[in-house]
């Protein structure tokens, strides 16, 4: 995109905000009195505003979200198209307490977190603590998640643990997505926009396009929809090393379903996609070269990732009388192949490379039935999957003459058994209880990550077992399978005071899964601290207890025009399970380990507040406080476990998450309306590594559109993050042997080794997240 053209257009987007957004009051003023006489349609604020309808309680009768007792932001099909919801980090800077960013190692990894709980590494056999579901599916690894995302029904992001309906690993929360069901009516949508960088050293636009088509079949029998999205993004980022833009992704989806309804009791729904991904590597940055508030970075190897993915579900629901029967099958078949600079600089000191395939089953059979005061849920399910991991780490002959190779193979099979229900004492009184039994079997066959002759795992052509032949007083790796048993139970209250005001409690007990690490690194402190040559070594990393208390209160008034929701919480966390970082002369050594006991504080509160039909105001706020109680590992690294491991601060905490938003949608004419919306969010800076060598820093977003809809068209034109703020998918300090190799004159990690809050230049390796980016939208139904 030309410069001057850049400048152009940035100027007439701000322009066009104000002078819009002036016009639209000043219609407002003029046609507000008649659209309240006429009301011929209801407006976007009305649809905003209107009842939102959620299945994170997984009933037969569908919920309200003001009428669940449980701290959830749901977001419809409109909302989501008013925030132009590209993928799920969109929504990172819509709820309080929540972050849904990306692991920036591994393009379209998930690394969410939310309360205070989640990952921070892409090692694919690291169970999630957000949980992540798709069409009542869930995706059994991080990897794939964030990527382009269409024709969605609804987003539904439920903070603290769901380990009853939603089982293990939602330690921290659930997030439920729920693609567009078949119609049986005949519509259809086309969409397409173009965004870009507007500022200058950057990169090109980036264009995508979707359409999908629904309808019946067979009349009242049979429906279908069939829909398809291409995405061509030229690259956000200016690589300095050659000067080229940087971040190139193509992607392309495919998706069809089929609705069968063979009788008034029965219903199916049948749909599959086909995905496929392509781009350059992660825009990494070097703190110990370039500053955090620049978007400037500069890597000598452009890398890559390859994703395809084949995804399927089939649900069954049938009405028996007061009650009804529920089956969710689902498929997913994911590959991934990755390249990368972690150095990230213009030197070759270490690239990775990482091929990545996991294959799952899972089915899950429900019943739902009211029996007088008794709401009653109670099911089983079973998931499978097969997980293979190669990972290649190439330095130059002075830190490591020889490539070293490694990962992991694992079986990985969960049974779980659950019944819950609410059961109303009086008319105002429910009393709430539930209980998961769960059973969970790993077979893993790790290869330690160290020098060796070529070979792959996925392949099952590297040795697990004897000793490394090029290090003879090494072993190759191991093989060992664990099984991990336990009962998960919650007990809450919900108090009605009317319709619209209620007050709720619960307590929930939850488990993370252990499991084995795929990237060993160090393999002779690995085997001390597991116990090798001893009766019984402990391969495996133990499970995670999460205990949470959470207190809350939801109102919404009468005429519905204001909606206030608070919840308090504590969640003790036993047995932390975190991924720490430790330097080495040759890279990283990312270990797994129970590292303490800890406790987490928080508040967090959601309003909106509707003037009229034309103007619509948001609000949202979140506190956190952790700290350790008890700290089991030698978290800083200097020898010993003593008070300095203990005033650490937690990681993927930010102290405080706010903001505020505004929609203002006037008609301006017959079926024609002009909608202009903005929204700021602040997220406060906070630790990305255990060791606190890596932090994230704070930032304010602004997003904000101006849209103009005739009849079934809407012109868009939109902004995100408008204040051009500098932000990153992580921050991993780099080895400290490679920090000491001279760089552009100087090491390439600036001073000495020190934690972020004494030296912010210390070298780390930081994938950049996009910066300022305009765009422009048409969006077509009919």
């Amino acid at each position: 995109m030309p410069k001057n053209f850049k400048v152009a257009l940035r100027a007439g987007f701000t322009g066009g905000l104000s002078v819009i957004a002036l016009l639209a009051l000043g219609a407002g003023g003029a046609h507000a009195q008649e659209a309240d006489q006429a009301d011929q349609q209801m407006s976007s604020i009305d649809m905003l505003n209107a009842d939102i309808i959620v299945t994170a309680t997984k009933k037969k009768n569908v919920e309200n979200v003001q009428a669940v007792p449980m701290a959830i932001t749901a977001f419809n099909a409109d909302t989501l198209q008013a925030l132009q919801v590209r993928d799920l980090q969109t929504l990172t800077f819509s709820a309080p307490n929540v972050s849904l960013d990306q692991a920036g190692t591994s393009r379209g990894t998930a690394n969410f977190s939310i309360r205070g709980l989640g990952v921070n590494s892409s090692i694919p056999s690291i169970d999630p603590t957000v949980g992540v579901f798709v069409d009542g599916v869930y995706i059994g690894v991080n990897a794939g998640l964030v990527f382009d995302v269409f024709d969605l029904g609804s987003i539904e992001v439920a903070r603290g643990p769901q380990g009853i309906l939603y089982g293990r690993n939602t330690t921290g929360g659930a997030v439920l997505i729920n693609t567009g069901d078949p119609t049986s009516d005949f519509r259809g949508n086309f969409r397409v926009f173009y965004e870009g960088p507007v500022d200058s050293g950057r990169g090109s636009g980036n264009f995508a396009a979707q359409a999908v088509i629904s309808g019946p079949l067979i009349k009242d029998k049979l429906n279908f929809k069939l829909g398809g999205y291409v995405n061509n993004d030229q690259g956000y980022f200016k690589n300095l090393f050659d000067g080229t833009d940087f971040g190139k992704a193509s992607t392309e989806i495919v998706r069809g379903a089929l609705e069968f309804l063979p009788s008034d009791t029965v219903r199916m729904v049948a749909k599959v996609e086909y995905f496929t991904s392509n781009g350059d590597g992660p825009a990494g940055q070097n703190h110990g070269v370039y500053s955090r508030d620049t978007f400037d970075f500069a890597v000598d190897n452009r890398g890559f990732y390859r994703n395809e993915a084949w995804f399927a579900t089939h649900k069954t629901e049938i009405d028996i009388g007061d009650g009804q029967l529920t089956n969710i099958f689902g498929f997913r078949d994911f590959k991934s192949a990755t390249s990368g600079d972690i150095d990230a600089l213009p030197v070759f000191r270490f690239h990775s490379e990482t091929q990545f395939n996991q294959r799952q089953y899972s089915n899950e059979l429900r019943y739902n039935v009211r029996l007088g005061n008794l709401d009653l849920t109670t099911g089983g399910f079973w998931f499978q999957q097969d997980l293979g991991y190669d990972e290649i780490r190439r330095y130059p002959a002075f830190i490591s003459p020889l490539t070293q190779i490694g990962g992991g193979r694992q079986d990985h099979e969960v049974l779980g058994l659950f019944v819950a229900g609410d059961y109303d004492v009086t008319e105002k009184l429910t009393l709430t209880a539930g209980i998961r039994w769960s059973r969970e079997d790993k077979d893993a066959a790790v290869t330690y990550i160290r020098p060796r002759p070529t070979c792959s795992v996925v392949a099952e052509s590297c040795p697990t077992s004897g000793v490394n032949p090029i290090i003879p007083t090494e072993n190759n790796g191991f093989t060992d399978k664990r099984r991990w048993e336990n009962w998960s139970p919650k007990v809450g209250f919900q108090y009605r005071f009317n319709n619209d005001a209620q007050v709720y409690g619960n307590w929930s007990r939850g488990f993370r899964s252990g499991g084995y690490n795929f990237r060993i690194t160090n393999a002779r402190a690995f085997e001390l601290l597991a116990g090798v040559g001893g009766p019984n070594p402990q391969y495996a990393f133990d499970e995670e207890q999460v205990d949470s208390f959470e207190l809350g209160v939801k109102y919404r008034s009468p005429d519905r025009k204001l909606t206030l929701n608070l919840a308090a919480f504590r969640t003790d966390v036993k047995n932390m399970q975190r991924e720490v970082n430790e330097g080495s002369a040759a890279g990283v050594a990312q270990s797994i380990f129970n590292t303490a006991d800890a406790r987490i504080d928080g508040i967090e509160g959601e309003g909106r507040f509707a003037l009229n039909s034309n103007i619509l105001f948001t609000a949202n706020f979140g506190y956190i406080n952790g700290r350790y109680r008890k700290v089991l590992f030698d978290l800083s690294s200097d020898g010993v476990v003593n008070d300095v491991d203990r005033q650490l601060a937690l990681p993927r905490l930010p102290k405080w998450t706010y903001g505020a938003g505004t929609v203002l949608d006037f008609p301006v004419g017959d079926d024609k309306s002009i909608m202009a919306r903005a929204n700021w969010q602040f997220r406060d800076r906070f630790a990305y590594t255990d060791n606190n060598f890596g932090w994230i820093t704070s930032a304010d977003n602004l997003d904000a559109s101006i849209s103009y809809r005739t009849g079934g068209l809407t012109f868009t034109l939109y902004g995100r993050n408008l204040l051009d703020q500098v932000q990153h998918g992580g921050d991993t300090q780099l080895g400290s042997g490679a920090a000491q190799i001279p760089v552009f004159g100087g090491p390439l990690s600036t001073g000495v080794n020190r934690p972020f809050a004494e030296n912010p230049a210390v070298g780390t390796f930081s994938p950049l997240v996009r910066g300022r980016v305009l765009g422009i939208e048409v969006n077509a139904n009919f």
